[in-house]
């Protein structure tokens, strides 16, 4: 099955943003050793949960890749959570703008490629089924 451009987009920023929690779980093991962490535990369940997050965005994409629709849902998702996140920079005693429209722009960017890909793929399978095919999304 052939996808689009914007599906072909949404799954590299996908496995984009899941490099880039391999990055920060990398920041995190080193911060573990070199003793900057108040709780051991806690910075270690952090790591694992950053990990999976990791996996999770790159399994996403290449999901998103084959046209598959639950990569593109479990995308949304880790996109609504990233504009969470996002939020959340904003509020309570130290804001930080810099921080949050880091994580917001690139977040809004490919929750729209990914509203995108799946209209993309809607009228992949209406034409299929148009045309007698027995395609499965």
């Amino acid at each position: 099955m052939s996808t689009t451009p914007v599906e072909r987009f949404a799954a590299v920023a996908l496995v984009l943003e899941g490099l880039a929690l391999f990055v920060l779980a990398g920041w995190e093991v080193v911060a573990l050793v070199t003793g900057d962490t108040d709780s051991v535990s806690s910075s270690t369940a952090l790591i694992v949960l950053t990990a999976i997050g990791a996996v999770a965005l790159v399994a996403f994409g290449a999901a998103v890749w084959r046209g598959g629709s639950w990569g593109r849902s479990g995308g949304i998702v880790a996109q609504l959570l990233a504009l969470a996140v996002a939020v959340g920079a904003l509020s309570g005693e130290n804001p930080q703008p810099a921080f949050a429209l880091a994580v917001a722009a690139p977040a809004i960017a490919v929750l729209a490629a990914l509203v995108a890909s799946a209209r993309a793929a809607g009228r992949r399978l209406r034409a299929a089924e148009a045309a007698g095919s027995d395609v499965e999304e």
